[in-house]
């Protein structure tokens, strides 16, 4: 999809499906804020660091699309980028999730964050240190 994605692998078990004998919605929003999270912190920003500077990148909006089911024990190959950061309020996140074993995406979303004040939940300028790291971090496309 793009180049030089965050990737981790996300094993498929019991606790990830639903009633129709595959993967529950849920647990995709789930190692979605997961993926995400690695990401940053890989990138250098951690928990403690929104904290210190009374910021946290709140999601506006997911778009999800659902391509085929997966499957108890499949392995999924899941991938982020920041394909957008305006350097004042906003970044996107794409995520890819892709099962090797078929050669194909089985999902991928787009979600739209805001950063907002930790304390009062107002919307809040991206902080320096948050247009160093994921501002420096958008692919190009």
């Amino acid at each position: 999809m793009y180049p030089h994605p965050f990737v981790q692998d996300w094993h498929i078990d019991q606790v990830h499906i639903d009633h129709y004998k595959h993967v529950n919605n849920v647990a995709y929003l789930t190692e979605v804020e997961s993926l995400a999270w690695a990401h940053s912190n890989a990138l250098g920003l951690q928990f403690a660091d929104y904290q210190a500077l009374n910021r946290a990148m709140v999601i506006k909006r997911h778009e999800l699309n659902y391509h085929l089911p997966v499957h108890l024990g499949d392995t999924l190959k899941c991938a982020t980028w920041i394909v957008e950061c305006d350097n004042k309020l906003t970044l996107k996140r794409q995520f890819q999730f892709i099962c090797p074993t078929r050669n194909k995406a089985v999902f991928d979303a787009l979600t739209t964050f805001v950063c907002v004040s930790l304390d009062t939940g107002a919307p809040r300028r991206l902080p320096p240190q948050f247009i160093d790291v994921y501002g420096n971090a958008r692919v190009s496309l």
